[in-house]
């Protein structure tokens, strides 16, 4: 299938969601006088908000046709779409920014390695697509886990948040958490509606957790910006913590995700407590880039490089 028709498929299927979470009486319509065999706005109702035919509706919907910007923006208002789905939208459609024509492999720049070396009072990670993992300060693996003692395979945000019993048991609100991660997985796959990886990732979740394959058939979608992290951490108890991501400009698919308190507060000094603690393990930034020789003993336990997954 080609990425336009997975496109148009997914893009189908997000109106449907979309429309299933709304009621009549949500957007400003009379109340049915039946009761309705499945919830939400029918196809017709959705045509009368946005002003447009049912038949020209039901084939946007149906990926039979490809929709003009205007239609995007009216069904984007009939739907109540929030900027990221709004965005969302566009993509699918065809009208968002091009992805790149052939993807490579990812490569932390050792300035981005540096930077991480530097920031030795807040815990950050670099992702790269789909929320991979590709590197790390010594503080993010003091308060998420050893990423180092992970198969490159399982080097995974999102992989982590569901399937990682002592990464799920950090989380203090564990189902909020969740959901974003997979609404901003979602959010990303726009760019390659057609890749192997991801769908091997999504597949894997959808089999191994009932909550994801819900929430990914939710079409729910959000970009990656700011927000707040409760957690329940072993060694310094609950900790809450902001976080901010920000992108690369020599790569667009990797982003600096950074963990940060308020001076003096109870959970900077707890971050206090496990960069001293970290600092015993004598744990460098590592990341995906840097060559390993598969051939010798490896000892988790030590830092070691780890070579990019791609």
């Amino acid at each position: 299938m080609s990425g336009t028709h997975a496109q148009r498929d997914e893009l189908g299927e997000f109106l449907k969601a979309r429309r299933a979470a709304l009621t009549p009486g949500t957007v400003g319509l009379p109340a049915p006088g039946t009761p309705r065999r499945v919830p939400g706005l029918r196809r017709e109702e959705v045509a009368r908000l946005a002003a447009i035919s049912t038949d020209y509706y039901t084939r946007v919907e149906q990926g039979r046709l490809q929709a003009s910007a205007p239609v995007l923006e009216a069904l984007a208002r009939a739907l109540r779409l929030d900027e990221d789905q709004r965005a969302y939208l566009h993509a699918l459609a065809g009208k968002g920014p091009a992805p790149p024509r052939r993807r490579t492999a990812q490569r932390v720049r050792p300035q981005s390695r540096r930077l991480l070396d530097q920031l030795t009072e807040a815990p950050a990670l670099l992702l790269g697509r789909h929320m991979d993992i590709l590197a790390w300060n010594s503080l993010a693996a003091a308060l998420i886990t050893d990423f180092a003692a992970l198969p490159e395979s399982r080097r995974n945000y999102v992989r982590l948040a569901f399937v990682d019993p002592s990464v799920r048991g950090l989380f203090t609100d564990w189902e909020s958490t969740a959901r974003a991660c997979v609404a901003f997985l979602r959010m990303d796959a726009t760019q390659y509606p057609d890749d192997a990886r991801l769908a091997a990732l999504v597949g894997e979740l959808s089999v191994r957790d009932p909550d994801f394959r819900v929430w990914w058939a939710a079409h729910d979608v959000a970009s990656k910006t700011s927000g707040t992290k409760s957690m329940r951490h072993p060694v310094v108890g609950e900790i809450v913590l902001d976080w901010e991501v920000l992108s690369c400009a020599t790569d667009p698919e990797q982003q600096l995700m950074v963990m940060t308190a308020e001076p003096g507060s109870t959970a900077h000094e707890a971050l206090r407590i496990l960069a001293s603690w970290s600092a015993t393990d004598d744990s460098a930034p590592r990341d995906l880039s840097a060559p390993r020789d598969l051939s010798a003993p490896q000892d988790l336990s030590a830092p070691r490089d780890d070579s990019a997954s791609g």
